[in-house]
């Protein structure tokens, strides 16, 4: 079996290109060649000595157990100086396992010691969907931010490198890279790790795909990695959820951003004008925050406090950007209020007082905007006595419950696909006759499944509908692929490659589904321009947050039972 499985693994890696698999089509070094080499001669060597062995010994018949060495032991039966042979072979089979033993600690092979270690080593304190704490920017000593060079890795991260198993599933699931993007996050790994190595040496072996040596001068990352590759980063988790050795690409992709936002300013340049917004508006869109209620206009009990008294409600709504700005996104909330009225929960929102959480520029790496906006909120949920918090946007969710404890904001912040379903299976919100006939496939958000497990909530949203068949498109849950608004790439234009919602849209589709749910604002956006950019209408495939599906059964029922809504 090992024969079989080494000659296997050589026919793949150096014969003809379609029987490589997608994973491992990648430029073979000599260690390659090496570590193949040595385990085909520790096998052979140990078949040759037990051959000659058996041969020695006159093939004694209990010896038929040996299916390999038996067998060829027939072909030298009877020849001479057996012994020589057999003390050669067996010379040959420890020295060759002795070989092995060198190469261990010193090619990919080390990664059998340090994966495990890795894998222990892993922070289990810090929650999937926070990014790693930075010092208060207003009151450090620090000169630098982010990551430039190899020094500003944590030891973590450089033991990530050398744990990598080279097996490409992190490339396989990228979204980026699948749509013909510079970001290979196999690479960035395999990058920093010969970065790494050049601490050494200055010479160290070409980027994968290519044939000329390159110098690293002072551990400079830059050398090897290059911006476009950060910035093409969604920072869906894909690549760090499939690892099988809890290698953390993301952090590292995220520390270069950090890097290049705040020390070099070298980002797209469609982030300024969003960064200005978050700075001079509070929200990404630019937009006065007096309008930043304007979508419960025509809506009455909404009660909208201004930020400079307690909150007496048990909860307050927290609207988010989209949720206030953006038409679509405002149908939403809409619809949100409508339900949280009907279920007679006691809520507030805040109005021109609430500030974008801040996520988009933690992710495109500044920290600056990140902890001034974060910071206004704290003081303003502080002063309110803010404990229970409600959003229907997974990136202010994952903000609010995983980051603004890094700087004292302790909240109980739960999703509006987990408060429905509460709402639902508490019996607060009355579903007789709530009935919908269509086909419908939900869109997992990257935020509030693989940042934080939030898988079931919004299907059991979905599945408390009548009359509905729920469809699955081939990538979900845990393997679900992004719609390419993540990271910040809301805000910046995709130049390179086919458009991430597109090829995302494409795929929902395809599942002849007659509607897609969503359970995100930006998800909402870009899965809905990709059904267009189809030339479907919404007679045809109507995309709808999950929070307007379960309104529109709910007033369908009570159109039909007459029943007066709120």
């Amino acid at each position: 079996m090992l024969v079989v499985g080494v000659v296997w693994a050589i026919v793949r890696r150096y014969g003809p290109r379609r029987m490589r698999p997608y994973r491992i089509r990648i430029k073979s070094k000599p260690e390659h060649a090496i570590i193949l080499g040595t385990f085909l001669l520790i096998a052979l060597t140990g078949f040759a000595a037990e051959m000659f062995r058996l041969a020695l010994q006159g093939r004694p018949s209990f010896e038929k157990w040996s299916i390999i060495g038996y067998p060829l032991s027939g072909l030298v039966d009877g020849s001479s100086n057996l012994a020589g042979w057999h003390q050669a072979m067996w010379v040959a089979h420890v020295l060759t396992f002795c070989a092995f033993l060198i190469i261990l600690p010193t090619t990919m092979l080390r990664h059998m010691f340090t994966a495990p270690l890795n894998m222990y080593l892993k922070d289990k304190t810090r929650p999937k969907g926070a990014m790693k704490p930075m010092p208060n920017l207003m009151e450090t000593s620090l000169e630098t931010f982010g990551a430039s060079t190899i020094e500003d890795f944590t030891w973590k991260q450089l033991l990530d490198t050398d744990s990598c198993t080279m097996c490409g599933r992190c490339t396989s699931v990228c979204p980026a890279h699948a749509t013909g993007k510079p970001l290979d996050p196999r690479e960035i790994v395999l990058k920093v790790g010969e970065v790494m190595a050049a601490t050494g040496s200055p010479k160290v072996s070409p980027p994968i795909g290519t044939d000329p040596e390159i110098t690293i001068a002072a551990n400079w990352l830059f050398d090897r990695v290059t911006p476009e590759e950060i910035w093409s980063c969604t920072t869906c988790r894909a690549c760090d959820e499939i690892c099988p050795v809890n290698i953390e690409i993301l952090d590292k992709i995220l520390d270069m951003r950090r890097y290049l936002s705040l020390m070099e300013s070298n980002f797209p340049t469609q982030l300024g004008s969003a960064y200005r917004g978050m700075e001079n508006s509070g929200n990404p869109w630019g937009i006065s925050q007096t309008e930043r209620a304007d979508w419960a206009n025509d809506l009455e009990g909404i009660e909208i406090i201004d930020g400079t008294h307690p909150l007496e409600a048990e909860y307050l709504y927290w609207v988010g950007c989209a949720g206030s700005f953006d038409d679509k996104n405002k149908k939403v909330t809409r619809a949100m209020a409508k339900l949280l009225q009907r279920a007679k929960v006691s809520f507030a929102i805040l109005g021109p007082a609430e500030n974008c959480t801040g996520d988009s520029a933690r992710r495109s790496g500044n920290e600056y905007i990140f902890q001034m906006l974060a910071m206004q909120n704290i003081e303003t949920l502080g002063g309110m006595g803010v404990k229970k918090i409600i959003t229907q946007c997974p990136h202010c969710f994952n903000t609010l419950a995983n980051e603004y404890p890094q700087l004292g904001g302790n909240y109980e912040v739960v999703h509006h696909s987990q408060f429905l379903e509460w709402l639902i299976s508490e019996g607060k919100l009355d579903m007789s006759g709530a009935k919908l006939e269509e086909r419908v496939v939900y869109h997992d958000s990257c935020y509030l499944g693989r940042h934080n497990d939030v898988y079931m909530a919004p299907r059991k949203v979905i599945g408390s509908l009548a009359g509905i068949e729920i469809v699955e498109a081939p990538k979900n849950g845990t393997n679900g692929m992004c719609c390419g608004a993540g990271g910040a790439r809301m805000w910046m234009e995709e130049s390179i490659g086919k458009k991430v919602n597109d090829e995302r849209s494409e795929q929902l589709v395809a599942t002849g589904a007659s509607r897609i749910a969503t359970a995100c604002p930006f998800c909402y956006i870009m899965i809905d321009d990709g059904v267009k950019a189809q030339g479907l209408e919404e007679d045809q495939v109507r995309v709808a947050d999950i929070a307007m599906h379960l309104l529109e059964a709910l007033e369908n029922a009570d159109a039909v039972t007459n029943v007066p809504t709120v």
